[in-house]
């Protein structure tokens, strides 16, 4: 085990993550937590940015502009006794799948919910994932000074929508332009009369006393409401979040369960950001840390390369703002500069061979050819699409029928990006071609006789990854279903990870 003092170290470790729809003012919230913290000293507004300082954790030139975030931002800064690492994630469906991995990283979530609109769509896709896993929620209701819904539906729809038990730990003193505060029930003013005073009834009569042994199951969400915009509730839900939120938990591996407080170094890569500082082209590898204490210029084993690496430039964040360190410990993020020797899930350890599954890429649902638009910036369009598709959102496949290139994605958002990123950060150009596609799955087979043949009559359908893997490419539904009734001994697989 560890000294006690690296113990003390991982125990005040709180590594969370905000989840919801777009525009439920999760970056808000976000932005609130770090002025909190210390860390930032003036609030960004996301939807004024052209008027004053971008939100903190939307960096990416593309997020100025558009208001939203598309990538995911780490974030580390000290509260109290505490060491927060927040991961502030993409709203936007198309790229949930930088969410979803982003949810193998954490320790617990904290879901975001516009109380006009109650939960939506993303909210109720990420909370799969949370219950999947068992990741204990607080629930924020958000946007409390304006017109909403009432704070009793609201929680019965999350109880309904989001599948989890619930119980309110603040109420919101009025609601829309008659919206003034929120108190703690547990510390409520004892002067209170009307129609407040029937709803605080009401609230003891119908839920039940917070359980932090159910709360941590994934059981039982707190719900506190507030407004991130007017910075009300935001300090009871963080002051409560830290005594409250797991600390780093044990993460199972494909070979065994690992526990924090091992004194073996143990990390998984879960994302890989293309361009963090454009004057160096440099990519950077996020890994959680599961287990012991990174240090830096030590050598670490890469489990999927099989050979010894050291780094002399390691980095945690501050949104863009990065920072060398010299150690970090379970439960922290630490970015280590990648000139192309991670991928997502790859493992670095003290020595012992340990695979950490769950971070795998999903079909995508949308293709287009992708070609050159500048003749004169070859290089630099190879380089742009090859350290874009590392950061895994979108998928690069090559047409064995023609040889071109064609990018896989699960929304046009992508498409939009990646050529935006192309031209501001790689200063090249590409040009889009539809693709009709319905599907790309991943082909194994123990009968090499029947992969060959089937390779060889759907020559015109195949292409490689970029591990250079066979991927069927089915252009119907039709022609996908009566490829698996044919080929019986032909495995397809709709996710890359096998």
């Amino acid at each position: 085990m560890l000294p006690s003092a690296d113990q003390q170290e991982i125990l005040r470790r709180r590594t969370f993550a905000i989840i919801s729809h777009p525009d439920a003012g999760k970056t808000t919230l976000t932005e609130k937590l770090l002025l909190y913290g210390g860390a930032i000293h003036v609030a960004g507004a996301v939807k004024s940015n052209k008027i004053r300082k971008t939100a903190t954790s939307d960096w990416m030139e593309i997020e100025k502009q558009r208001g939203i975030s598309v990538a995911t931002s780490v974030m580390g800064f000290d509260y109290n006794d505490y060491h927060i690492n927040i991961l502030d994630t993409p709203g936007h469906q198309d790229f949930a799948e930088d969410t979803f991995r982003t949810l193998t990283a954490v320790d617990s979530a904290i879901v975001v919910i516009d109380s006009a609109k109650g939960v939506e769509t993303q909210t109720r896709r990420l909370m799969e994932v949370c219950r999947m896993r068992k990741t204990p929620v607080m629930v924020f209701m958000n946007k409390m000074d304006r017109e909403g819904k009432d704070p009793f539906d609201l929680m019965d729809e999350v109880e309904r929508e989001l599948q989890i038990h619930v119980t309110p730990l603040t109420w919101a003193n009025g609601q829309g332009l008659k919206f003034e505060s929120v108190f703690a029930l547990n510390n409520r003013p004892s002067n209170i009369t009307g129609k407040l005073a029937e709803d605080l009834e009401m609230v003891d009569g119908v839920y039940p006393e917070f359980d932090k042994e159910a709360y941590l199951r994934g059981e039982l969400a707190p719900v506190f409401f507030g407004s991130a915009y007017k910075t009300i509730g935001v300090q009871e839900l963080l002051d409560f979040f830290v005594v409250n939120a797991p600390s780093p938990r044990p993460v199972v591996a494909e070979e065994r369960t690992v526990e924090p407080m091992e004194d073996k170094f143990t990390a998984f890569c879960f994302k890989i950001h293309a361009n963090m500082d454009p004057n160096h082209r440099s990519c950077i590898a996020f890994f959680k840390i599961c287990s012991g204490k990174f240090l830096r210029n030590t050598y670490y084993y890469h489990v999927r390369k099989n050979q010894q690496m050291r780094f002399a430039a390691p980095t945690c964040f501050m949104a863009q703002k990065k920072e060398t360190v010299d150690e970090a410990f379970a439960g922290d993020i630490v970015g280590l500069p990648d000139t192309g020797n991670f991928k997502i899930g790859d493992t670095l350890t003290s020595g012992e061979l340990l695979h950490f599954k769950g971070l795998p890429s999903f079909s995508p649902e949308m293709f287009k050819y992708i070609d050159n638009a500048d003749p004169m910036k070859q290089k630099q369009l190879e380089k742009g699409i090859n350290q874009l598709m590392d950061e895994g959102v979108a998928q690069l496949f090559v047409s064995q029928l023609n040889g071109r290139k064609i990018i896989g994605t699960v929304g046009q958002l992508q498409f939009e990006v990646i050529q935006y990123r192309l031209e501001h950060e790689y200063q090249a150009k590409c040009r889009w071609t539809p693709l009709q596609m319905y599907k790309a799955c991943w082909i194994e087979s123990d009968d090499a006789a029947e992969l060959d043949m089937f390779k060889k009559r759907k020559a015109q359908y195949m292409a490689t990854d970029k591990e250079g893997r066979d991927v069927f490419m089915a252009d119907s539904a039709y022609v996908l279903s009566m490829a698996q009734q044919d080929y019986k001994h032909i495995t397809f697989h709709f996710t890359s990870e096998f």
